[in-house]
């Protein structure tokens, strides 16, 4: 069957098509996502009101409905009655992902059974998945809000998407390619395995199929680019691209927007609590989905962090009932930011993410330097270096993986290590290991520093 798209298609699947298969199931997503199509645009106080109206419903519900919840009240002396203020919130206890796995089964409120929700795992890229649990109406909440990201990029529904990922769920049989092509067609490109063939063919198909969306992990975009380059190819030319999963670096994003000719638009989120914050299409920073999210930056004290400060990201899920999280450390760094963004959304901004708390390299003085930082130092500054990738096994002791070309010497060697010598100590030892590649983890994302050590 030829799964090319012909014209006037994208039109009839939003149109048509989309409508009528949601309606047929009983689907709530496009009422979700017509609500927030309007919503972003309301003044921040009209949504900051709404955002808390909508804590102060799942505290009261949490209280009565979720023993897990109610005995932090117990522990915290307090009532959701008496949480007036964002400071009054402070005092509840932060939820971390170890607290997650002890107390999984008191975790699920009274009113849901486990069998009855949907479950997914978490990816474990810090060590350990989780288990999580959420209804039905709760993922079409966070799709309608994956779509409405999706559009600031320039992509419009029904139009068909090239996503660069790994291990992507590819439909088997006819009634299943049928389905994704009436619906949402996407091609894809398996990070697991990416070669000039890989990428050749995934241009052919570009070329058949046309998406307008390349959307992929931020890195994995970037090793796309250079392989286009290299290679030559000049059909993949969307109208937008939206980068996500990963942090996405100033020279990366660099690389994508000139081989490919359009910004990207960068994305995040985590499986746990999915959309935090997105750009617009004025990339003036990333708007954050307050509609749906609590979100709070703080210091190692707990104290608030000021506007252009880096700090802890904790975020409570206003929307999931069935297994609700409540101040939860996603275990990233972000910066808050005071500035409007011109685009006239009154959705308010966060600067940047920083990176994960893991990816955060610890010097013998006890503060953290982020290995993102360090690779975006040295990476594009330093000849020959084409990727790589720092593990901390002990406090002064680590592990530098390197894929190197021709221009790479021993100077430039000199002074890679001249530079982490700087950074964590004359008396650190660095292996440094030559590898042909570096692969990505087993979620399809690639992870620029890699901490063994714990964190405080």
């Amino acid at each position: 069957m030829d799964f090319s798209i012909p014209n006037g298609m994208c039109f009839l699947r939003r149109s048509i098509v989309e409508p009528l298969y949601y309606s047929h199931i009983g689907s709530p997503r496009l009422a979700y996502w017509k609500e927030l199509e309007g919503t972003q645009f309301l003044p921040e106080e009209v949504l900051r009101e709404r955002q808390w109206q909508s804590l102060e419903k799942i505290l009261h519900y949490v209280y009565h409905n979720n023993p897990y919840y109610r005995r932090c009240f117990d522990r915290a002396g307090i009532q959701p009655k008496d949480i007036h203020s964002a400071e009054d919130f402070s005092r509840f206890p932060i939820l971390t992902k170890q607290l997650i796995r002890q107390n999984a089964n008191e975790l699920i409120s009274d009113d849901f059974c486990r069998q009855d929700l949907m479950q997914f795992k978490t990816g474990g890229s810090t060590g350990t998945s989780l288990v999580l649990y959420i209804t039905e109406e709760c993922s079409e909440q966070r799709n309608a809000c994956a779509r409405r990201y999706d559009r600031w990029t320039g992509w419009e529904p029904g139009e068909p998407v090239g996503a660069v990922w790994g291990n992507p769920e590819i439909p088997r049989g006819m009634v299943s390619k049928l389905k994704e092509w009436l619906l949402n067609p996407m091609i894809y490109l398996d990070t697991m395995s990416v070669s000039d063939e890989a990428v050749k063919r995934f241009a052919h198909q570009w070329r058949k199929v046309k998406p307008t969306l390349l959307f992929g992990h931020a890195h994995s975009l970037y090793i796309l680019a250079e392989y286009a380059e290299r290679i030559g190819i000049d059909v993949i030319n969307p109208k937008g691209i939206l980068s996500t999963s990963m942090m996405l670096l100033p020279h990366e994003r660099q690389k994508i927007e000139q081989v490919f000719g359009v910004k990207v638009t960068d994305r995040y989120g985590c499986e746990e609590v999915s959309l935090i914050a997105c750009e617009c299409e004025c990339h003036n920073g990333m708007h954050l989905n307050i509609e749906n999210l609590y979100v709070e930056f703080i210091n190692d004290d707990g104290a608030k962090t000021q506007p252009g400060q880096m700090g802890k990201i904790i975020v409570t899920d206003l929307m999931n009932k069935a297994m609700p999280f409540i101040r939860y450390q996603v275990e990233d760094m972000g910066v808050p930011s005071n500035r409007k963004c011109p685009c006239g959304r009154g959705l308010p901004l966060m600067e940047n993410v920083v990176g994960r708390l893991a990816d955060f390299l610890l010097r013998r003085d006890g503060s953290q330097v982020a290995g993102v930082s360090l690779i975006e130092n040295t990476l594009t500054r330093i000849p020959g270096i084409e990727q790589m990738q720092i593990i901390q096994e002990a406090l002064e002791h680590f592990v530098i993986k390197l894929v190197v070309g021709e221009s790479f010497t021993q100077s430039a060697l000199a002074g890679l290590l001249a530079y982490f010598k700087r950074q964590f100590g004359q008396e650190s030892e660095f292996e440094i290991v030559y590898v042909d590649s570096i692969p990505p983890d087993s979620s399809g994302k690639y992870r620029f520093s890699i901490c063994r050590l714990p964190h405080g």
